[in-house]
Parts: structure tokens; sequence; C-alpha cells
């Protein structure tokens, strides 16, 4: 089940054996079998950090002890000469901005990255969002967004708000904003959109949401079918953090927006999952009820590989193409 953009684009000619790599990376669509690097970085993926996840208490101790490794690792992640990181205020938290080159300073994209709501950071995603402000030519902002279990997802939710305010008394239009997420970044943007929805403000161009946790429920089937396939998350573990953001909330409540909101009147959507993972299917129901609400929605299904691996472009070819892919479907979207 694929569905990719019918966007085509004139691209350079690769003149060295280098270019000519990346050039075939960058050419991959969904459909087509995993690469044999995705499948040794999958299996490598199971054996660290599932195993890792896997081992962790389920208390806010162990979801500190699983934070502060990542924030660890965050530490030695770096970005390509040419690109420019900087910190900024948005008052309820800090954010990045990345910039590649010289991106075009008129557009922005707002992501907001994932990690179950109680990992991740700006840092952390860095090797994402450079690759991000580079195939869409704008800058890239990273909002610090504050985490479980000192926080919740209706805190997340809030700093979300302020950045995309922050971004409008910026001087930016709605026009010229997209917004994007990953995982629990991908529900918090989706939940951002109602939320702008319901009180009126200006919408962004388009949306990119990577293989995004919209039922926070778990009760999509792949999450049992697909529960031995996947590369990075316990199935088990993310359904226990599932109940606990949902414990005592209303339907109506913004943890439960992306599952149960009206989805009419949102901007064009980029879905990306992978055939293999536990997110699978409440993505392409996702696709679906958008479709039904007369949404432009676009779905990618990418077999076999892991959840979100556009973080793990370096490695990954598919990665790189994913990154091809939301460039053409925004200038598709802004057309």
């Amino acid at each position: 089940m694929t569905t990719s953009t019918e966007q085509t684009a004139v691209r350079p000619v690769a003149r060295t054996a280098a270019e000519r790599r990346v050039m075939a990376a960058l050419a991959l669509e969904p459909g087509g079998p995993p690469s044999l690097q995705a499948r040794i970085v999958g299996r490598i993926l199971r054996s660290a950090i599932m195993t890792a996840w896997n081992s962790l208490p389920d208390t806010d101790a162990g979801l500190r002890r699983f934070q502060r490794g990542n924030d660890l690792f965050a530490r030695v992640q770096s970005v390509p000469r040419g690109v420019a990181v900087a910190r900024t205020d948005l008052g309820t938290c800090e954010a990045e901005w990345v910039r590649a080159g010289a991106p075009d300073e008129r557009k922005v994209f707002l992501y907001l990255h994932g990690g179950g709501y109680f990992f991740g950071s700006a840092r952390l995603y860095r090797p994402s969002s450079w690759r991000l402000s580079a195939a869409t030519g704008r800058p890239v902002l990273v909002p610090d967004y504050r985490l479980v279990p000192d926080h919740t997802p209706a805190d997340a939710l809030e700093d979300a708000v302020g950045a995309y305010d922050f971004l409008l008394r910026s001087g930016y239009a709605p026009d010229d904003i997209v917004v994007g997420g990953d995982s629990a970044g991908g529900h918090l943007a989706l939940a951002l959109l109602l939320k702008l929805k319901e009180r009126g403000t200006g919408l962004p161009a388009a949306a990119v949401c990577l293989s995004p946790w919209v039922d926070l429920l778990c009760e999509s089937d792949s999450h049992r079918l697909n529960a031995r396939s996947e590369s990075i998350i316990p199935a088990r573990k993310l359904a226990w953090l599932g109940r606990r953001f949902c414990a005592g909330k209303a339907k109506e409540d913004p943890v439960f927006a992306p599952l149960h909101g009206d989805l009419s009147g949102l901007p064009p959507l980029l879905l990306v999952a992978s055939g293999s993972e536990i997110l699978r299917d409440e993505t392409r129901d996702l696709a679906e009820r958008a479709r039904a609400a007369g949404v432009r929605a676009v779905y990618q299904e990418w077999d076999g590989l892991m959840h979100v691996f556009t973080v793990f472009a370096d490695f990954v070819p598919e990665g790189k193409a994913a990154f091809r892919h939301i460039a053409e479907f925004l200038r598709g979207a802004e057309a």
C-alpha cells in the first residue's frame, strides 16, 4: 500500500562515485524492498535501543534513566560545515534554529521531535533538522518542549502553540509556515493543527508527519501484528505510556485529538510510515480519515524499515530519499 507524490523535479547530474551513491539514494521510492544498510541498521537498533527500553522499569525513574542516556548521546551529535545552529527563547521553552546553507528566510519549518513525550531534544535531532533545512530550503525551528515525567503532553502542546505564535510574531504569515514532527512529535503536530483550528488561528501551508503516534492508547492492529518486526519501540512499553497519558481524560481532551478530531479544513498532509512498524495502521487510518474529510493527504509506506527511518539517514539510504520526497511534497502543496 504505497502512495507518493506525482511531483517531478530536475536533479543535478552525478559526476563522481560519491555523488552517484547519493543520487542513487535520493532516487529511492516507497514500495521496494529495504536496502541492505536498512536491514543491518534495523538489527543493530533492535539489539540496542529496544533492548535498553525493554530493560527499564515502568516508573518515573525508568523514564528519567532512558532520558539521561539519550541526552548523553545528543552531546556527540554534530552538523556539517555550512550548517548554523542558534538557540532562542520561546517563553515556556527554548528552541534551536537550524539553517543549512542559505535558506529562504521568508519561509520556515516548525519541527516537533519525537521521543514518546519523555525523551528527545533539538540537539539529538540535529542530523534530521539540518537535512530538513537543506532539502526544503528553509530554516527549521525545533522546540525543546517540556517532557514527561516532570511535565505532561498538555505542556508540550502549550509549547508547540507557543512556538507557532512566536513565528507569527516574528513576521511569518501562516502560508509561509510548515509544521511537522515524528512519532510523538507527529501526534503533537496534529494536535497543534487542531488547536489552531479551534481557536481560529491561520493554519500553516502544509504538515508532514513521520510515523506519527496517532492513537496514544495503541489499539490499532499493527501494535500486535508488527510487534516482532518493529525495530525500536517495545509495543508493551508504548502502550503503558499511552495509558498513563490518557488516564482520566475525556474523549474531547487534546491527547485524543488526532484520533477523534474533526480533520476537515486541515492543510495538505504528508504521512509516512514503515510497513513493519507498530504505528503503521494508525497512520494509514489517519490518511483515510483525512481524505474523507476533504483534506489532501499523501500517504507513503516504506517496506521493512525502522520507525522514523529519517532519523537514521546518515546510515540508511531510504532516509535520505525521504527528505527529497518531503521537499517535493511541499513544492506541490505550495504550488
